[in-house]
């Protein structure tokens, strides 16, 4: 009776699914059938956009981490103090840097929900998103210019220009493809409110253009008000929203901007983003931070013949012994990389959607991600047993905590709306709920415990980070081990009744799960 039940649940279900999948077909062969012999022709003439979406992400990617080399490659004296180079650093360059990466996440986020609205191209609107990936790629210039001459407003007025023509450009492709309905996702496509969808998106998209006019225009009256409105803008969306919810609180009730408000094309925090293209991007920062890393030991590990000749007797082994600590930095940082993508891809498994907060977050993460090969230049930078020494490996723990604390942040904002962010497997209490929190606190505890300990034994700064970057792969093959060790005598201490009932529950919740999740 049991299995009877269960097919049919299985058969409804499946009838269910394609009537899900018959019914926009329906729908888009009604809207074909609708439209003129001349708009057929132009559809046939269009293509997917994934490539390009593909394209402009890995280009955004790598304009975002390039940023780091300025400043992973600043040289240091070795008996110049390392605190007061880092204040310098953190006021230029760093600076920089944390900005840039935030300023073009915030023009990806963009062009995420721009072509969640436009889902197929064609060659004008390709021509376009080239014109628009070339004006971002140009921001990290005109960024380094405002830092390196913060009195100027030459600076302000380029990355103010490039915004602006950005903004211009999107609204072309956006006023472009509602002239072609076929070019826009379904739910535009056949709704009959087409007009205000592209008034309301044209709103979202001018908004920062019009701020970066008003900041050009109060570079030339008060340069540091001009930098705060350009501030503002990478915390647009949160500002508005916080707004938003004062007003409710204010007056009283929900505010809505309309009842046919656009759900996928607004600043709420809890907006869902493209889960691939976050994938996608945040692949692409860590594979670029990996490739700077060899590309460091290329460039500075590579001797040069005359002084294998002149020095070491024409052995090249031994001279290639002198950078031991520089490959010992190199095989720790790329671990550390690797592993860090490793609970990336982790806790992006698990998760459905991701809100506009987890890509804050993600942001945050892989800025510190991306400082890595900085960490790794400084910790073998200095000579052994050093003052600058102990501050350059204290300076790297500190990255690679915020770079897992973000991490665990966004698994954290994920169980404050579970039932729309996680797959039930994973939801608080679910059976890999202990196992994934665990992975995603390992960086995290590791750093900061490894922080201490040079704090305690200073003389041993290097090689403790080292033992930490080296040991932690071990520690990731044993967590499952450990963690059901863990949870097994918590349950025996604190639940000694429930041991005998755990069979049932278990069986039940795998009965729940889908066959492949259960085989997994």
């Amino acid at each position: 009776m049991g299995e009877n039940d269960e097919s049919q649940i299985i058969e409804h279900h499946d009838d269910e699914e394609m009537e899900k999948m018959r019914t926009p077909r329906n729908h888009a062969h009604s809207f074909l059938e609708s439209v003129t012999s001349s708009e057929k022709d132009g559809y046939s003439s269009t293509q997917s956009s994934h490539r390009l979406l593909a394209y402009s992400d890995a280009l955004i990617s790598i304009i975002a981490t390039v940023m780091i080399l300025p400043v992973a490659h600043t040289k240091f004296q070795d008996n110049e103090e390392l605190k007061q180079s880092i204040q310098a650093l953190l006021t230029t360059k760093i600076a920089v840097y944390l900005m840039t990466f935030l300023i073009v996440t915030v023009a990806w986020a963009a062009h995420i929900r721009l072509f969640q609205v436009i889902e197929r191209i064609d060659d004008t609107l390709a021509l376009l998103n080239l014109a628009c990936m070339m004006l971002i790629t140009f921001l990290p210039y005109t960024f380094s210019l405002m830092a390196t001459f913060p009195s100027y407003t030459l600076g302000i007025l380029l990355f103010c220009a490039c915004v602006m023509v950005i903004g211009l450009i999107q609204a072309m492709i956006v006023l472009y493809g509602f002239s072609r309905p076929f070019f826009l996702n379904d739910q535009i496509q056949m709704s009959e409110n087409q007009a205000y969808y592209k008034r309301r998106i044209l709103e979202v998209i001018m908004r920062v253009p019009i701020m970066c006019l008003f900041a050009s225009i109060f570079s030339f009256i008060f340069i540091p008000l001009s930098y705060i409105i350009l501030a503002v803008v990478i915390f647009l969306p949160y500002i508005s929203q916080c707004l938003k919810w004062i007003r409710s609180k204010a007056i009283g009730g929900q505010v809505e901007d309309s009842p046919d408000s656009v759900p996928f094309y607004t600043y709420h925090p809890s907006e869902p983003l493209s889960k691939e293209r976050v994938e996608a991007f945040s692949d692409g920062v860590y594979a670029i931070v990996a490739t700077l890393l060899i590309l460091d030991i290329c460039e500075d590990n590579v001797p040069d013949p005359s002084v294998v000749k002149k020095e070491f007797d024409n052995s090249l082994i031994d001279a290639l012994q002198e950078y031991g600590p520089e490959y010992l930095a190199y095989f720790g940082s790329f671990a550390t990389v690797g592993l860090l993508w490793f609970v990336h891809h982790s806790l992006f498994l698990h998760v459905t959607k991701a809100t506009r907060l987890m890509g804050l977050f993600n942001t945050f993460s892989l800025a510190f991600v991306g400082g890595l090969p900085l960490a790794y230049q400084l910790t073998h930078e200095f000579p052994r047993g050093s003052r600058n020494e102990l501050e350059a490996v204290q300076i790297s723990c500190v990255i690679i905590f915020f770079a897992g604390l973000f991490q665990l942040a966004m698994w954290v904002t994920a169980l404050f709306t579970e039932r729309e962010t996680l797959h039930p497997y994973v939801r608080y209490g679910g059976r890999e709920h202990a196992f994934m929190l665990a992975k995603l606190s390992l960086y995290p505890c590791v750093a900061l415990g490894t922080f201490v300990f040079t704090c305690i034994l200073s003389r041993f700064s290097t090689s403790i980070f080292h033992m930490m970057e080296i040991g932690v792969p071990f520690a990731f093959l044993l967590l499952r081990l450990l963690v059901r060790v863990a949870l097994a005598v918590i349950r025996w201490l604190f639940c000694p009744a429930r041991n005998d009932l755990d069979s049932v529950p278990v069986e039940e919740e795998d009965s729940q799960l889908p066959i492949n999740d259960i085989v997994t």
